[in-house]
């Protein structure tokens, strides 16, 4: 008897110890609440799988850096790689860079220049943008009964997500039920609050008349409201917009700032990032268009995403 104990001992040892599974990560920046509920939903996926590592980079908005640090991760022989890129149009240099090198490669958030037709090997994971604006347009249209001077504050130019989100506010308005909005102007706010707040707070020292400030993002729309509750301005007489709806952007509504945003599933996106990037390590095909819807918010349904 002792000696099957024994044997069966030695057995299990032997076994060989699972694989590890290294995945290189490079967000555009680690200093974006939404982001960091992005980057969040990654690592808890990635702690349900003991065999997972995740080497964690920061691109700081900066293109060339984010393309080194991709590079860097080839170089290091990681099993996959995560990117959520800085500049849409740079993603080619990163995707030819892991497809030479036969190592799976995802991109959440931000689309990737070619999302349209990703290459074998590749996937995208994000939320269709032609909702997100569509749906927080025409939250405030119906708000403002379909007449009203508008302003705009948009993400970088650079980022296809703000190019979709302003195209499609300018969409909305430009429909029957909305064409008696008007956009007085437009600035770039780079998703930032106190770029928000800045822009904002330039409108009011010239005297501009509005009725409404529609934000590409929650951050950029809560520094518009701290510019115009410093103001003194009635937040009753104003409607103010984001999307994402981020812990902060709810608290805002809850407080009756915000009139408007869009859930963007930052956490999904992440998870679901992470279990492609680890599908795709084992050979499993995964779709080159993962689709995670938007929901609109307001204050009627707001409770639902606190």
């Amino acid at each position: 008897m002792k000696r099957m104990f024994l044997t069966t001992a030695l057995v299990l040892c032997a076994l060989p110890a699972a694989a590890e599974t290294k995945i290189g990560v490079s967000m555009t920046s680690f200093d974006n609440p939404f982001l960091t509920i992005l980057l969040n939903g990654i690592k808890a996926e990635a702690a349900k799988d003991s065999t997972v590592t995740l080497s964690l980079e920061d691109a700081q908005l900066d293109v060339a850096k984010q393309l080194n640090q991709v590079q860097n991760f080839v170089a290091n022989g990681v099993d996959a790689i995560i990117v959520n890129p800085v500049d849409g149009a740079s993603t080619p240099a990163m995707t030819a860079l892991a497809t030479e090198a036969g190592i799976p490669l995802v991109y959440v958030n931000h689309p990737p220049a070619e999302h349209a037709a990703m290459p074998a090997g590749t996937s995208f994971i994000g939320s269709n943008e032609v909702d997100s604006g569509t749906m927080e347009t025409k939250a405030v249209c119906e708000m403002l009964g379909g007449k009203g001077d508008v302003l705009v504050l948009m993400g970088p130019l650079e980022n296809e997500a703000s190019l979709v989100r302003t195209k499609d506010i300018e969409d909305v308005i430009a429909t029957p039920d909305c064409s008696g909005m008007k956009i007085l102007d437009k600035q770039v706010g780079n998703w930032n609050r106190t770029q928000g707040q800045d822009i904002t707070t330039n409108w009011l020292t010239t005297g501009m008349h509005f009725d409404a400030i529609i934000s590409n993002n929650d951050e950029m729309a809560i520094g518009a409201i701290q510019a115009l509750k410093g103001a003194g301005v009635d937040m009753g007489s104003v409607v103010v917009a984001g999307i994402d709806a981020t812990p902060d952007g709810l608290a805002a509504m809850a407080a009756g700032d915000l009139d408007v945003t869009v859930f963007q599933n930052a956490t999904k996106q992440g998870e679901v990032a992470l279990s492609s990037a680890v599908a795709m390590t084992k050979g499993e095909k995964v779709d080159g268009n993962i689709w995670i819807p938007f929901e609109p918010v307001t204050k009627e349904n707001m409770s639902q995403y606190q």
